[in-house]
């Protein structure tokens, strides 16, 4: 594997926003239980809210993973408040294309993120996660991460 992460170039970012959408549209249909028409209505509106202008807000950033030149996933962060006023480093996106998975990439990306938290002087990373994506939740716990707080719900 010869992999690096790169910054999102602007020419790539409409196509960014496009497959970042249905990514999550699709995370929310599997996991989430919308039928697919809520699910991209969702995806659409909140992706909205962060680049309706076309570009990204400040201290948000995009960075492709590639392998030898292709690109097989994406990494999405951004700094945002948390609890008792401190800043994390949140993970939006981390996704890796179906035919590059099980290779190291989704890893690499989020030891890319811890990179990128120290780099900007910030202390801890934080994401959330469908209860239902088992790979990813194994992935983030054999990395370290915790759970901190768990949603759950049952149809009556």
């Amino acid at each position: 594997m010869n992999a690096r992460l790169r910054p999102l170039r602007d020419d790539e970012f409409d196509a960014w926003v496009s497959a970042a959408t249905a990514g999550y549209a699709k995370s929310i249909e599997l996991d989430a239980g919308l039928t697919r028409e809520e699910a991209q209505f969702k995806a659409k509106t909140d992706m909205a809210r962060f680049v309706s202008d076309g570009t990204l807000p400040d201290g948000h950033a995009v960075f492709l993973v590639e392998d030898d030149g292709e690109v097989v996933g994406r990494l999405w962060v951004a700094e945002r408040p948390i609890d008792g006023g401190r800043t994390a480093l949140v993970v939006y996106e981390v996704a890796v294309d179906e035919h590059a998975r099980g290779r190291g990439f989704g890893k690499l990306a989020m030891e890319f993120a811890a990179d990128e938290a120290r780099r900007r002087g910030i202390e801890q990373v934080g994401l959330n996660v469908f209860g239902g994506n088992t790979v990813a939740r194994g992935l983030y716990r054999s990395l370290g991460y915790r759970e901190v707080a768990v949603w759950m719900e049952k149809a009556v």
